[in-house]
């Protein structure tokens, strides 16, 4: 197995789990969880949908994206964060806005992270 996509996929794993966490700090209680093991949980799941389904979701939803000149990505985040609390039920997101603003929040702490990584490969 290639230990770079392993690399990339603990990052992705890591990336993930944090955005979720300061996430539902600056959301309070509308993004909940009791211990940080859930979070991490959170985390592990969020990274396998954006590796498996989300490439699908995009590639379904090409024709809204460019016509929302790529707006409509926000929402295919917030849908990927969504999907986790159904399918891990630690993790409560009160409603698919709150879910968009995680998604967008996860998405800053993405890039954040991912500008770190690439100044320091420099």
């Amino acid at each position: 197995m290639n230990h770079g996509l392993i690399y990339r996929f603990l990052v992705r794993w890591l990336v993930c789990g944090l955005g979720l966490w300061i996430a539902a700090g600056l959301l309070g209680s509308s993004v909940d969880y009791e211990t940080g093991g859930q979070i991490i949980i959170a985390g592990l799941i969020l990274a396998l949908i954006n590796s498996i389904i989300r490439p699908f979701v995009v590639i379904l939803s090409l024709p809204a994206i460019l016509f929302t000149l790529g707006l409509f990505m926000i929402i295919i985040n917030g849908f990927t964060v969504f999907l986790v609390s159904v399918f891990y039920e630690p993790l409560h997101i009160s409603s698919f806005w709150i879910a968009i603003l995680a998604g967008m929040i996860i998405g800053l702490v993405n890039y954040l992270v991912t500008a770190i990584l690439e100044n320091r490969e420099q």
